[in-house]
């Protein structure tokens, strides 16, 4: 099949999905606020970025999790004797603004459009990269195809291929490996992610590990965690219980589950979870409101985006959400790098290699939701081992350090040689 009709029948597949789903995706924006977005930026638009000398990498991450892993290697890129130009592309709204927070003002931002072949020639228009850098599974038809028909060769980085996201593509296989074989290079996170991407026709694959093991220094504090702790009226010195990107339900566990005289700062995983948490919450202290708690306040909801991390370093124990409930878990690397405690359920699908690394290591209690009680009153009563888990997560931190370098030099290796 040729590349022009391979274009017009992954377009024509998109317009009949988009229009057959209306009713499914349309009320479902609505209702989560996502309607007011970047439409323009979503279909391409937008100023082109001008172009001097230097060689330019073009990095898409999806969302906040994908931002915050490629912050070394944006960096590393960018300070080479090369000093290529960087332009980093992000998807969500969350996404963009964690961006903005990590690089504006030193690269170009951009949205990444839908994967129409109209948006993506726009988006390549504006951006004019040498090298197409996509973040753990960002494969698409159009994006992969336009970007080697223009000569723009396509890396994987920090590639990751759940069992479930496997399950799937095996369905298709005859589909999608035109997809993964223009991936000129495919840098995994591990061995088994390796493998399911030659599987699928990716071409060359490397183990280069976890670029999310570098993206945060191992550090006791964050800077304006006391800040956030007084304008929310966390009292000092009282024990706290930080859960980090739960999952609508798991604010009921951990309400049921805290230790008497233990203070919860819980932080839903999406803004449209944040009423439903505040619901099953009452008296919670709302940081979005600018509310603040008093002596008698348990509970406190960090309905904001980009606080996270200062959360994270007032706790005394950390549970990671979406693991207890119907969803695949969370990154428990941020929590850990502090020195902080963390507890996990079982429901870890989507980072599974990283908790077993952990768990295997001492740096991480993963548990049944049975558990929780028992284990947070535990924690609390037991400086001494908690003090323990922090120890022996930072040990195995150390250890899986430098995926980021890794990557960062094949990159290179591959614009040295189209110079």
């Amino acid at each position: 099949m040729t590349a022009p009709i391979a274009i017009a029948l992954t377009d024509l597949c998109y317009t009949l999905f988009a229009v057959l789903a209306l009713p499914v995706w349309l009320p479902r924006m609505f209702l989560r606020g996502k309607l007011r977005t970047d439409w323009p930026a979503r279909l391409g638009r937008g100023d082109a970025i001008a172009r001097g000398a230097r060689p330019r990498v073009l990095i898409h991450a999806v969302s906040v999790g994908e931002v915050n892993a490629i912050r070394g290697l944006v960096e590393r890129l960018a300070n080479d004797r090369m000093q290529p130009e960087i332009v980093v592309s992000v998807t969500t709204d969350t996404g963009i603004a964690r961006a903005q927070a990590l690089f504006g003002g030193r690269h170009a931002l951009v949205r990444t459009p839908f994967d129409f072949s109209f948006a993506v020639r726009r988006w390549l228009d504006r951006t004019r990269p040498d090298l197409l850098v996509l973040v753990e599974l960002e494969l698409w038809p159009n994006m992969t195809r336009l970007a080697r028909m223009r000569g723009v060769p396509v890396a994987v980085v920090n590639g990751r291929l759940s069992e479930r996201s496997i399950g799937r593509y095996r369905r298709v296989r005859a589909l999608v490996r035109g997809m993964f074989s223009r991936a000129e290079i495919v840098m995994a996170q591990n061995k088994a992610y390796a493998e399911r991407f030659a599987e699928l026709g990716a071409p060359e694959v490397l183990v280069s590990g976890n670029m999310k093991w570098d993206a945060i220094a191992i550090r006791d504090t964050v800077p304006g965690v006391d800040t956030l702790m007084e304008e929310m009226g966390v009292p000092a010195g009282v024990p706290v219980l930080v859960a980090g990107s739960t999952e609508p339900g798991e604010e009921l566990l951990l309400r049921d589950a805290l230790p008497d005289g233990v203070r919860l700062v819980i932080a839903p995983r999406k803004p449209e979870w944040w009423d439903g948490a505040a619901a099953n919450l009452p008296g919670c202290v709302r940081r979005s409101r600018g509310e603040r708690g008093g002596a008698d306040t348990r509970h406190y909801l960090l309905d904001t985006i980009g606080e996270l991390g200062m959360a994270y370093a007032m706790a005394d124990v950390v549970v990671m959400g979406r693991s207890f409930g119907r969803l695949y878990g969370s990154d428990p690397i941020e929590p850990a790098s502090l020195g902080r405690p963390v507890v996990i359920g079982p429901r870890v699908a989507d980072f599974r290699e990283v908790v077993a690394l952990l768990a295997d290591g001492g740096g991480l209690l993963q548990i049944e939701a049975s558990e929780l009680k028992a284990t947070l009153a535990e924690l609390f009563a037991r400086p001494d081992r908690r003090a323990e888990i922090a120890r022996n997560a930072r040990a195995v931190i150390r250890r899986e350090q430098g995926g980021t370098a890794r990557t960062a030099e094949v990159l290179l290796a591959m614009l040295a040689s189209r110079a």
